[in-house]
């Protein structure tokens, strides 16, 4: 589609299960949702139902008779919102008029796949501390031999992680490449990842223990792979926002 770029692939969620625990979301928050027909204006909305023995998804009309007839009329309809400072986006190619407790509404068929976006840079976020996260990172040594070496987690993001290297017995060039790395995620098996050196910091503990902070990028990780790090931090995102609220 026009609205999404080759680079979202990897953002894809094709699972049936996900997409309506997703849109189930949107409906039960009544999350605010940008609706736009064909590159027309952004008009905002919400999902009402979520009609699974249908394959339907139920929308809030647009407030104008024009706007939404230009919507049914469509053939590329995009919906945009934030869910979890997650970035959702789903798209129709077929609109219809329909009625959701007695009132006219639109529905839609549901979506075959909706891309959920996270981007390095805004959703870093903090691992546990109590029980931190592990990987095990493989070192080739001169003579040939390998080295698994123990780093804890410090953040996770869609993109990377970053680890301390308390022994500093990793090479910490910028653009090393370090292949097989095991992943620790709680609730799913091992990610298996190569990871590859984007910065480098060596600090001072209180203790005054120094330690090297490394930054980490994955580098062509698998969509399952990608899928299960994105579950776990919106999940990491949901216990912050719980505690933050005084919910847990």
């Amino acid at each position: 589609m026009s609205n999404t770029s080759d680079d979202l692939s990897q953002y894809r969620v094709y699972s049936r299960r996900e997409i309506i625990s997703l849109l189930r979301a949107m409906c039960e928050r009544n999350q605010l949702v940008s609706m736009r027909a064909d590159g027309g204006e952004n008009v905002v909305t919400s999902v009402l139902e979520i009609d699974e023995a249908s394959d339907l998804v139920v929308i809030d009309r647009a407030p104008g008779k024009l706007t939404n007839q230009r919507i049914l009329d469509s053939e590329n309809v995009t919906f945009e919102t934030v869910l979890d400072s997650i970035r959702i986006l789903f798209f129709a190619t077929e609109m219809q008029e329909c009625l959701y407790e007695e009132r006219p509404a639109l529905c839609a068929p549901l979506p075959k796949s909706v891309i959920r976006l996270q981007r390095r840079e805004h959703f870093r976020v903090p691992t546990p501390v109590a029980n931190p996260l592990k990987c095990i990172i493989p070192k080739q040594n001169d003579d040939g031999s390998v080295t698994s070496v123990l780093v804890m987690l410090k953040n996770i993001s869609a993109n990377g992680i970053g680890v301390i290297d308390e022994k500093k017995q990793l090479d910490n060039t910028i653009g090393a490449v370090y292949k097989d790395c095991k992943l620790e995620i709680p609730g799913g098996p091992p990610v298996i990842a190569t990871l590859q050196i984007r910065n480098s910091l060596d600090q001072s503990l209180p203790s005054g223990k120094a330690v090297r902070r490394l930054g980490c990028m994955f580098v062509n990780l698998p969509n399952a792979s990608m899928s299960n790090i994105q579950r776990f931090i919106t999940k990491l995102e949901r216990e912050r926002n719980a505690k933050a609220t005084g919910m847990i």
